[in-house]
């Protein structure tokens, strides 16, 4: 939770201009878990039952309105020890993810929000492996369309026809095995894997000519990817890389809509290329976490538009413990990003005026944090209690990132100031 300001009147704003940046000027966010676990004897089987629900900015306090933005982000029955030990089954609604980077708030190789249910296998402690299957139909008109037909038997008004509906099929794969090392450290590795796939369908070509369907031939892609960690196994002092290769229709993730297709109208050819670090190291009174990621994505079209980035961001976060009870942490960032071609041949009289090359874009930010803990010295020690301030220098590039007449685009510095908590409790979910 936090409440913010830019000094000029404003609420705070995230100001990153990549898809994962700095979690220093991120909006509140709660997640509330309840959790029922059983240990059934007569099977030696063991159940858990998990409810997850988000509650997002803004909230009550903060304009008035009583009302929430709220979503079920877990709802899910698992089975652990399925008449052999290790062997678990689970199914319903959940978060299905592995390892994340902390400073970016961001999972880089497996990060589902799956419809369905999965198998796993724990050999023993070091060495595992899962299946997962879910289904999805996301928003838009390249998985649903629904239009107004006559109602039957001659009566009075039209009834809406979902003329198309396709739902969006996701499995996946991961297997992870850890090598201990003297001390409590140890090496770990994942491979992971996904399918994607969509049935064909037809749409309604225009909207006033119902006669006339447009076919939607099917789609599929894929996702290969991997991860070397290391830990010491003393203080959350660890380091991660991760590897990401998406194709085809898993290029653009579970919900997004792909806005330019290949000839034939499938996603063929898209294709995201994700390489990214995380780590955290402490002794004594100090500590530093460090965090970064490259990525670039091009989609289905031939052409370069504005919908193909190539990104990145480096960061680093040192902290200093004052005794156990908090301590100063401080943060520097780059991020940069080109996008293609932004200007298109045969523009509408009046359009603004666009560049006919790539649009670079890049800022720098700087950001000071003093907190205080209960639990401990340690840079992932929660809850914590901290003050915010963080100044983002845009160049013109980022500036011109946003529309006309919004401040971010009219500033060249931006500042987040604010008041903020963060807990977790590392329920299992």
């Amino acid at each position: 939770m936090v409440a913010a300001t830019d000094l000029r009147g404003r609420p705070g704003r995230d100001a990153d201009i990549v898809a994962h940046g700095s979690r220093l000027d991120e909006s509140s966010y709660v997640e509330l878990t309840l959790r029922r676990d059983d240990h059934w004897q007569k099977t030696g089987a063991s159940t858990g039952v998990v409810t997850t629900l988000a509650v997002a900015h803004p909230i009550f306090h903060h304009d008035g309105v009583f009302d929430a933005s709220i979503a079920v982000r877990n709802l899910y029955l698992q089975v652990s020890d399925l008449g052999v030990k290790g062997l678990s089954l689970w199914a319903g609604s959940r978060m299905y993810r592995g390892d994340d980077i902390y400073l970016l708030d961001w999972w880089p190789l497996d990060n589902l929000n799956t419809l369905g249910g999965g198998v796993g296998y724990a050999i023993d402690e070091r060495t595992s492996a899962a299946i997962q299957a879910g289904l999805s139909r996301p928003q838009g008109l390249f998985f649903g369309q629904i239009v107004e037909r006559p109602r039957p038997f001659n009566q009075v008004g039209a009834a809406s026809v979902e003329v198309l509906a396709r739902q969006k099929f996701i499995g996946s794969a991961r297997a992870a095995h850890v090598v201990p090392l003297p001390g409590g450290a140890g090496l770990k590795g994942v491979a992971y894997g996904e399918l994607h796939t969509l049935a064909r369908g037809q749409r309604q070509a225009e909207p006033s000519v119902p006669d006339v369907y447009q076919r939607l031939p099917a789609d599929s892609g894929y996702v290969l990817g991997a991860e070397i960690g290391a830990y010491t196994g003393e203080r959350d002092t660890h380091v991660n890389l991760f590897f990401r290769y998406a194709g085809g229709l898993a290029a653009h993730g579970e919900f997004a809509t792909p806005v330019q297709l290949a000839a034939d109208g499938t996603t063929s050819g898209a294709r995201e290329i994700v390489v990214a670090l995380g780590g955290n190291w402490e002794r004594g009174a100090f500590g530093v976490m460090v965090a970064g990621y490259l990525r670039s994505f091009r989609d289905a079209s031939p052409d370069l538009d504005l919908h193909d980035v190539d990104e990145g961001i480096a960061m680093v976060r040192p902290h200093v413990f004052l005794g156990d009870l908090g301590g100063l942490a401080v943060e520097a960032s780059y991020q940069a990003q080109q996008r293609g071609v932004l200007s298109t041949p045969g523009a509408p009289p009046g359009s603004l005026e666009a560049p006919e090359g790539p649009h670079a874009a890049s800022l720098v930010r700087f950001g000071v944090s003093p907190f205080v803990t209960p639990a401990g010295r340690g840079d992932l020690s929660r809850p914590v209690v901290r003050l915010i301030w963080a100044l983002t220098l845009r160049d013109a590039g980022a500036r011109g990132l946003y529309p006309e007449d919004d401040v971010f685009g009219l500033r060249e510095t931006e500042h987040f100031f604010g008041l903020g908590a963060e807990w977790w409790f590392n329920t299992p979910s």
